[in-house]
């Protein structure tokens, strides 16, 4: 363990082996951090936050503070809780939970890059990166290996669907659903062939996530009509997934689309 002799971290948290802390850091009472995790200056860490192995935390992030909500109770306990090997860069901030013993939760092997925002009750899953100045509101949900483009902004209880790609300064208060590529305000433009070839998925599942994409936007059906064709087709795990998020998508929406159907399509 090597601590800054100007950080002050209170004798009642749980710093586990290997652990750097830096210059003027400091570190609450209830604060958990898993060993060979690096903490670097002028971070802030209060509140009940648990940080697992193999974490690195960039200069000013400040991670479990109270929320940003008008009704919140600080006596609410609530949490941070962050998985093993992330990386928080500079300056990005964490807030805790604003409901009685909820938390926010960072999976594993995610990447948030300078002045991320992850709002109160927020779930980001695995394998995410999340680019500069990307502000997620409370309650947003992020799935495994999405990539959020540089300034997103995202609404209260919006979902990015799993290796779903955002184009950088784009706006979503809808459900971006799994495997899409989305610009500008709640639009699609085509699927991430790319994200999908790297995350590799097999041939078959790119064809039917490409049927699956054709039968919701693009065939002249309406979304109950295009999900109820879907349940008679032999889609596999990763269709079926995106028809499941299609039709769960009930609080906000989820993103129409605009383009030429023939656009982003060779996978």
């Amino acid at each position: 363990m090597k601590i800054h002799p100007t950080a002050l971290v209170d004798p009642g948290a749980q710093i586990g082996n290997e652990v750097e802390i830096g210059p003027y850091s400091i570190i609450g009472a209830e604060a958990i951090i898993g060993e060979r995790s690096t903490i670097q200056s002028h971070v802030v860490i209060e509140g009940a936050v648990r940080i697992g192995s193999g974490n690195f935390v960039g200069h000013g992030a400040i991670i479990g503070a109270t929320p940003q909500d008008l009704s919140f109770n600080p006596q609410t306990k609530s949490s941070v809780e962050i998985g093993d090997g992330n990386v928080l860069r500079e300056y990005c901030t964490v807030h805790r939970g604003t409901t009685e013993n909820s938390a926010t939760k960072i999976g594993r092997g995610n990447y948030l890059m300078v002045g991320t925002h992850v709002g109160h009750n927020c779930s980001v899953g695995n394998n995410a990166i999340i680019a500069n100045n990307c502000l997620l509101g409370g309650y947003v949900e992020i799935d495994d290996g999405a990539f959020l483009g540089g300034g997103c902004v995202f609404h209260q209880h919006v979902r990015v669907g799993r290796l779903a790609i955002t184009q950088g300064g784009s706006a979503f208060s809808k459900d971006v659903p799994p495997f899409m590529i989305a610009a500008g305000l709640n639009t699609v433009f085509g699927i991430n062939t790319v994200g999908l070839r790297r995350a590799s998925l097999s041939s078959q599942d790119r064809d039917e996530i490409k049927a699956a994409f054709k039968l919701l936007y693009t065939s002249g059906l309406n979304t109950s009509q295009a999900i109820e064709k879907a349940a008679t087709m032999k889609f596999g795990s990763a269709a079926r997934g995106f028809f499941e998020f299609v039709s769960s998508a009930k609080k906000r929406g989820f993103c129409a689309y605009r383009g030429n159907a023939d656009e982003n399509m060779s996978i």
